[in-house]
């Protein structure tokens, strides 16, 4: 884990830069998870980033390891507390919506993660979780690529079966999956 964050610390300006790139397939993904958010009083996005999806969908906090990405997500206006998913320094039943957009892929330990997910909500609250399907096109190209990318290269996809196990075994219940073409899916939990 400690090698992956220190490349997101390092390189965090060139993975934001990538939203600037992609602006459909950016659009795209915001508007899957966007979906799944519905109306909240107290949201966090857990491995925050840079903010590019909690400062447009109105989360105020983050939650991420790598401190060059925190930065920026400060800057656009998240709280950002340094901190891992499989450890969160947060109070148990404090929100009413977690977000976790393509996090799961990289976590030495993701049940853990998703269990850490279900304390900090509460009752009836939702958490929405954006992955890269291992069978659909996203992760097909960075499989085949390799070390093209800096980031994809080093995450670890799994299967639409196996993130709905990983829900479960969290406690949580999956409502609604939703998935584009390219392999990008959202499923909201429910605690």
């Amino acid at each position: 884990m400690k090698g992956i964050v220190d490349r997101f610390h390092r390189y965090a300006d060139d993975y934001d830069r990538w939203f600037d790139d992609h602006p459909e397939a950016y659009r795209q993904e915001l508007a899957l998870v966007a979906a799944g958010t519905g109306t909240f009083r107290r949201g966090v996005e857990i491995g925050v980033g840079t903010g590019r999806f909690a400062a447009p969908l109105g989360l105020c906090c983050g939650i991420e390891p790598a401190a060059g990405m925190a930065r920026l997500a400060r800057e656009r206006g998240i709280a950002v507390i340094l901190g891992s998913a499989e450890s969160l320094p947060l109070c148990d039943g404090a929100f009413d919506l977690a977000l976790m957009v393509t996090v799961i892929c990289y976590l030495p330990n993701p049940a853990q993660a998703l269990a850490e997910a279900h304390r900090i909500l509460a009752p009836g609250g939702r958490l929405v979780l954006a992955f890269i399907e291992r069978d659909g096109a996203i992760a097909k190209k960075y499989l085949c690529d390799g070390e093209k990318s800096r980031f994809l290269s080093h995450a670890r996809f799994f299967s639409r079966g196996e993130v709905e196990a990983l829900i479960a075994g969290a406690g949580l219940s999956s409502t609604r999956f939703t998935n584009a073409a390219n392999g990008f899916a959202v499923t909201v939990c429910t605690r």
